[in-house]
């Protein structure tokens, strides 16, 4: 059997319009979530940072070393936070000047 014989019907283009808007929703949801996850992370890392931060300065600080890494991915990650950021918006604003 052709794939055209497993297609039960087409549905009314109302149906097919609320489908669509259906998937777009959760699609925005999914990239929100995506986007709270991830900003969630940037701010566990920036805490991890500052504590090793505070832990060197009161010479608490047991493995420089392991200090040193979790501030240079602290750094690391705000940059690419502030790059996905600045995209975002550039995106946005490009989107803004697009004539309908």
């Amino acid at each position: 059997m052709s794939e055209f014989g497993k297609i039960n019907g087409i549905g009314s283009t109302a149906e097919l319009l609320k489908q669509k808007n259906k998937v777009e929703q959760a699609g925005g949801e999914a990239f929100a979530s995506h986007l709270k996850s991830a900003l969630n992370e940037v701010n566990e890392i920036q805490e991890k940072s500052e504590l090793a931060v505070a832990d060197m300065a009161t010479g608490q600080v047991k493995d420089l070393h392991q200090a040193a890494l979790a501030i240079g991915k602290a750094e690391t990650s705000m940059k690419l936070m502030l790059e996905i950021r600045n995209k975002a918006l550039n995106a946005y604003k490009e989107l803004g000047r697009t004539q309908l």
